[in-house]
């Protein structure tokens, strides 16, 4: 794959407010200027996957960044190795006819060269000595060993010390006022890139994937259970179906403001991280259930 690809994805309407957002009416008797942001707006945007670009760089960085929070992981580095295996993943950014269109837009909401959002996958065996693939392979572990049981410690450590069978670390981040629909067709890019890469006789031949996703727990309170509520719609599914997986908190990681130590009426939501192990050959079946979950099929 070329780094001129281009995959045009379905228009998205998409709220600019994210969970970083606030507002506040200071002066309730002033009378808003007729052009004033108001809130709980919808910018009409038409995305489109392409393969990552050096530019891309910080963006992809910093989406990383949220997924990592303050772990010990050189997030630059693990951009740089994405960028330079732009064969295989898409970034999505705002189609350049939108761009264009937008320069001489005074209201337009959205940077020129924004990223937003990664999907891709990195061998954790083939690049184990890369310093963010260790650092990657060492935060699993030590996180393994602080929240997950005995058996699937094992299993994990089984799983990244073996070089029979190859491991990929699946990227798969966004903004989080992207629809989930944009996924299926993102994945299914992948799927393609990862079969022409093995095709070709590349390091693509995994036996499992990891995947971390991020959640929000509604801490059981009053007789009530707790409730997950996954940033990602997709991988709410995708740890239905994982081989094994474990979980732990992050609110330590994350400034209040920015991780949403949100209260939901007397509910606080507690960021937490959770590692899915899945099975590779068992992608394209997950892609089309993910499809079908998103669509409420």
């Amino acid at each position: 794959m070329s780094a001129s690809k281009q995959k045009k994805l379905n228009t998205m309407e998409v709220d600019p407010n994210d969970e970083d957002s606030s507002s506040s009416d200071d002066d309730d008797d002033d009378e808003p200027h007729p052009d004033a942001y108001r809130g709980n707006e919808e910018v009409q945007i038409d995305f489109e996957g392409r393969a990552p670009v050096d530019p891309d760089a910080q963006g992809i960085s910093q989406l990383l960044q949220r997924l990592f929070l303050r772990a010990h992981i050189n997030c630059n580095q693990m951009a740089d190795l994405i960028i330079a295996q732009n064969y295989v993943g898409s970034v999505i950014c705002q189609c350049d006819d939108d761009v264009a269109e937008s320069e001489t837009d005074d209201e337009n909401m959205v940077e020129d060269g924004t990223v937003f959002g990664i999907t891709s996958v990195l061998n954790l065996t083939a690049k184990k000595d890369q310093p963010s693939i260790a650092q990657l392979r060492t935060y699993l572990l030590d996180r393994a060993k602080s929240h997950a049981s005995e058996q699937v410690q094992q299993q994990l450590r089984e799983i990244l010390d073996s070089d029979q069978r190859h491991v990929g670390f699946l990227v798969n981040e966004r903004f989080i006022n992207i629809p989930a629909q944009i996924s299926v067709p993102l994945l299914q890019n992948l799927q393609q890139e990862i079969e022409a890469a093995k095709a070709k006789k590349m390091k693509f031949d995994f036996g499992s994937l990891l995947l971390l996703v991020k959640f929000y727990r509604k801490e059981a309170k009053k007789g009530k259970p707790a409730e997950d509520n996954f940033t990602n719609a997709e991988d709410e599914l995708l740890s239905d179906r994982a081989k094994f997986s474990f979980e732990y908190s992050v609110a330590s990681e994350t400034d209040s403001g920015m991780s949403g130590d949100w209260l939901e009426g007397d509910a606080v939501m507690t960021p937490y991280r959770k590692l899915l192990v899945l099975d590779a050959k068992q992608l394209p079946q997950l892609i089309d259930d993910i499809q079908g979950f998103i669509n409420g099929e």
